[in-house]
C-alpha cells in the first residue's frame, strides 16, 4: 500500500480528493499539510500544520509514493500579484522540492486551462511559469491537471463564478469540452485515478478529458 501528500486539502478539490483517498484500498497513510488545523480525525490521516515559507525543513520516517498538490488561491483572496505568485508557483515548487527529497516518483498538481508561461493573463502565466518548473524538477512520473471552471460549495461566495456557472451549464452544448464547467469531485477522481495507473514521464490531463470520465 502507498503513502501520499495532500497539499490544498481544505480547497474544492483537495476536501472530495481526501475523502477518495480514505476510502482507496491503494492508500495507508495521507499526510495532509495545512496552515491551520483541519476536522478529519481518520486513522488514515496525519495532521501537518506547516509554515509553507518553512516546507523544506519538513522531514518524513519513511519514503512518500504520491504528492497531490491542490493549492490554489485567486487574485482576490492573494491582494497582490506578488502575493498570488508565492502560492501558485512559490509553494508548489518547494512542495515538490520536498516530494523529490522524500522519493515521491508521482508529483500530481492542479494547474489551469490555458496554463502557459507567454500568456499575456498574469493567472494563466504563473500556472505556464509553475508547471515548466515542475517538468525540470524530474519525477519520475509528473501528472498536470488543467481543469476548467470548477464547480462546487465554496465557502465564500463568488458571484462572477456563480454566473459563468450557469451560463456554461446552460449552453453547454456549444461549449467545447475543455472550457465546460467541471465538478471538483471529477477533477479529484482523475486525479486518483491516475495516481494508481502506470504514466508517462510529463502527462498532462485536460478537463474535457476529466469531463467525458464516468465516476
Amino acid at each position: 500500500m502507498r503513502t501520499a501528500i495532500v497539499a490544498g486539502a481544505s480547497g474544492l478539490i483537495g476536501k472530495e480528493l481526501v475523502q477518495k483517498l480514505i476510502s482507496s484500498d491503494h492508500y495507508r497513510m495521507i499526510y495532509l499539510l495545512s496552515r491551520r488545523k483541519g476536522e478529519s480525525t481518520h486513522k488514515k490521516i496525519k495532521e501537518l500544520v506547516i509554515d509553507f515559507e518553512k516546507i523544506n525543513q519538513l522531514k518524513f520516517d519513511e519514503p512518500v509514493d504520491d504528492v497531490f498538490c491542490t493549492l490554489g488561491t485567486t487574485m482576490k483572496q492573494a491582494g497582490s500579484r506578488d502575493n498570488f505568485q508565492k502560492v501558485d508557483f512559490e509553494y508548489v515548487v518547494a512542495l515538490a522540492n520536498l516530494g523529490k527529497q522524500a522519493g515521491t516518483s508521482k508529483f500530481l498538481v492542479i494547474s489551469a486551462m490555458g496554463a502557459s508561461s507567454k500568456s499575456a493573463i498574469f493567472y494563466n502565466k504563473v500556472k505556464g511559469m509553475t508547471e515548466e518548473a515542475l517538468i525540470k524538477i524530474g519525477f519520475k512520473q509528473l501528472v498536470i491537471f488543467r481543469p476548467s471552471l470548477l464547480l462546487g460549495e465554496r465557502k465564500e461566495t463568488r458571484f462572477a463564478e456563480i454566473l459563468s456557472g450557469f451560463l456554461m451549464k446552460a449552453f453547454s452544448f456549444i461549449i467545447p469540452d475543455n472550457y465546460k464547467a467541471i465538478k471538483a469531485e471529477k477533477v479529484a477522481d482523475s486525479m486518483l485515478k491516475m495516481a494508481i495507473k502506470s504514466t508517462g514521464t510529463v502527462s498532462i490531463v485536460k478537463s474535457g478529458e476529466m469531463f467525458r470520465e464516468k465516476l
